[in-house]
């Protein structure tokens, strides 16, 4: 990685600034639900104290729009902190200014502070320089570990690093290892899976990947834009008409770089957008009015698996069907068990997106896969090559 890390500089007597990702699900009562986003940082935060660094923790928690809101207050991340690190987190009630001075300037090697919610403050989403600088003034260097913000150029991960060297913390250390090694080195063949609703979504990461992998398996609600676009009859199921040019230009772009395509053969189909409709099991030239295709059929989820068996590299990015109900859930199930039955035979895989990841869970298969994705908007955007603002930063070796 040409990147530095937390390991490429001298960390000891130093306060160090974290911007971490604790954008963390609450319930009513202020409660954490899922506490992995805090769990994934813990590494970095355990490797700076340990070598003697005084932490600063920085985050947002959902969308406050520059004001302040209790209920996106980070206080229940502090309590949640105290107990996995066993030890006091000083929690400060803003980022920037006086009271975030003080504490800043209190803290001992050893200790952790965590700043108020970033997203209080309209300077952080706006990359305000006056706010990048208040934030810089609590610090000596930075480690960014944040990757589910990569792809937004604020001021607690972009503008900062005007001010203070930014290198990359574990957690970004490890998406850009397995992401970059798929998408730049990959050892092949390498297949890419792209699934979720809308083609729209997606084009820069279908037109990226068809540079780069050997296969493109392409599903959910997506692929009903490809097969319509090839004079199939997809009766009411979602698609996109004005994509239908696009869709063959992609198809065409992929047969002429010599990447096998796969679409579904057959699918589910509902007469009706719930999870109670009736349904039942069509070819892809079969379908009928009034029907809606929700999930690959029996065949095509066979001839998905069978397109993994080999693959050296495995990139999957969103579900094979309307996976949030239990009768078309059974193709993005079977995709999880697919790419995990690969990943055993020696497949480099990696999995982001929420329903994917929650396919995995569902199934109890995420410890089979090689690297899942913290990053949403973020990881779609690197599959499609950009560059993501919050790494463009960091430092290089």
């Amino acid at each position: 990685m040409s990147k530095k890390t937390l390991e490429d500089i001298d960390v000891k007597g130093k306060k160090v600034f974290v911007r971490a990702d604790f954008n963390v699900p609450l319930d009513d009562q202020q409660r954490i639900t899922d506490d992995k986003r805090i769990r994934a940082t813990l590494p970095t935060i355990e490797y700076l104290l340990s070598h003697g660094a005084a932490v600063i923790l920085a985050s947002h928690l959902g969308r406050p729009k520059g004001t302040v809101k209790e209920e996106m207050s980070l206080r229940p991340v502090a309590a949640r902190l105290t107990e996995l690190l066993k030890k006091p987190v000083v929690f400060v009630e803003d980022c920037v200014g006086e009271k975030a001075e003080k504490a800043a300037a209190k803290l001992q090697p050893g200790e952790v502070l965590l700043l108020e919610n970033l997203r209080f403050h309209p300077g952080e989403e706006k990359n305000d320089p006056a706010f990048a600088r208040g934030l810089a003034a609590l610090a000596d260097v930075v480690v960014d570990d944040a990757f589910g913000c990569a792809h937004r150029g604020h001021a607690s991960n972009a503008g900062i690093a005007k001010y203070l060297e930014t290198v990359a913390g574990y957690l970004i250390e490890k998406e850009i290892a397995f992401i970059g090694k798929a998408l730049e080195t990959p050892e092949r063949p390498f297949v890419a899976i792209l699934g979720g609703a809308k083609v729209s979504e997606k084009i820069n990461v279908i037109d990226n990947l068809i540079d780069r992998a050997d296969t493109l398996i392409i599903g959910g609600g997506m692929a009903n834009t490809f097969l319509a676009a090839q004079g199939l009859n997809v009766g009411t199921s979602l698609t996109e008409p004005d994509k239908y040019d696009l869709a063959r230009k992609l198809y065409a772009k992929a047969h002429a770089h010599g990447v096998k395509v796969f679409l579904p053969v057959d699918v589910v189909v509902a007469d009706d957008f719930r999870a109670d409709a009736n349904h039942k099991t069509l070819k892809v030239d079969q379908i009928e009015n009034g029907w809606q295709a929700l999930d690959a059929g029996p065949k095509t989820r066979e001839q998905y698996a069978q397109a993994l068996k080999g693959a050296k590299t495995i990139v999957w990015n969103g579900p094979m069907g309307v996976f949030e109900f239990d009768a078309f859930a059974a193709g993005t199930e079977a995709m999880a068990k697919a790419v995990a039955a690969a990943t055993e035979a020696g497949a480099l895989s990696v999995v982001g997106g929420g329903d994917s990841i929650a396919a995995l869970k569902k199934t109890g298969l995420s410890d089979k896969i090689s690297h899942i994705s913290t990053g949403g908007g973020a990881t779609l955007e690197y599959l499609e090559g950009k560059d993501l603002p919050g790494l463009a930063v960091i430092a290089e070796k």
